[in-house]
């Protein structure tokens, strides 16, 4: 990832209810979540969600598919793997003993 897909990413990012999608759509998993349902989670209104979403979707954060009538949303794991890179990339001085607590902080554990 570059440094102005990062920043981006970091727009995306810096507004509360996207946090709070982006988050959610984490939490979710392979399952996703339709838009609807989304909007429902956060108590936000349908216009305003798929604003939030296309911002989202842009950035390269989350994807979609059409799931028949409705969109279904997804964390786009690349993307975020991508963005947690870039934030590392340079990491430690060379020293992975020092990354190595960051890394375990964020990994899965199931």
């Amino acid at each position: 990832m570059d440094k102005n897909h990062a920043l981006d990413a970091f727009a995306a990012l810096s507004q509360a209810t996207r946090l709070d999608v982006f988050r959610l759509l984490v939490k979710a998993g392979d399952a996703g979540m339709p838009a609807g349902d989304i909007g429902d989670a956060l108590d936000v209104r349908q216009n305003t969600m798929s604003t939030h979403l296309s911002v989202l979707t842009r950035s390269g954060l989350i994807r979609n598919t059409r799931d028949g009538r409705s969109i279904r949303y997804f964390v786009d794991m690349d993307g975020m793997r991508g963005l947690l890179a870039f934030l590392m990339e340079d990491c430690c001085g060379g020293c992975p003993d020092l990354c190595q607590p960051v890394i375990d902080e964020i990994a899965c554990a199931c």
